[in-house]
């Protein structure tokens, strides 16, 4: 199973056709240049819809489960899964809120949207407020 405790069929019956399996693994293979197996930040790089984002390291590191600087199949598949439109509204938001909490302590602590989403005044943004903020500013 992979961290999340989902097994590699479990992960795929959440997809809902093989076809988009097959659309995924062409997707990856086509991203990993060097045939490693595994996508490099520059693989990823060449996606057009990340190359001006600010935030694609924070992506790649939301990707990549288990930490070794690159995004093997398995890790594509689930962080495409919580990315896409395909994933619940909850996976959605967890990954967006995972996207702004820099040292993954579940927690934002820090900028804009800090100062907008820290309703009780603690300091800090929990997931709950999060959802709250994300709902009334249309982030998802």
């Amino acid at each position: 199973s992979f961290r999340n405790g989902l097994t590699p069929l479990e992960i795929i019956g959440n997809l809902p056709f093989v076809s988009e399996v097959r659309r995924l693994d062409k997707r990856f293979k086509k991203l990993d240049l060097d045939d490693s197996g595994e996508l490099s930040v520059e693989e990823f790089m060449s996606l057009p819809e990340l190359q001006q984002n600010p935030l694609v390291q924070r992506v790649i590191d939301i990707f990549d489960k288990d930490g070794n600087g690159e995004v093997d199949f398995s890790e594509f598949i689930e962080g495409v899964l919580q990315f896409s439109v395909k994933g619940t509204k909850e996976q959605r938001l967890h990954f967006a809120f995972r996207i702004y909490d820099l040292d993954n302590d579940g927690f934002i602590s820090n900028g804009e949207l800090f100062l907008t989403a820290d309703t009780d005044g603690d300091g800090r943004v929990s997931f709950q407020e999060f959802c709250k903020v994300s709902q009334t500013k249309g982030v998802l």
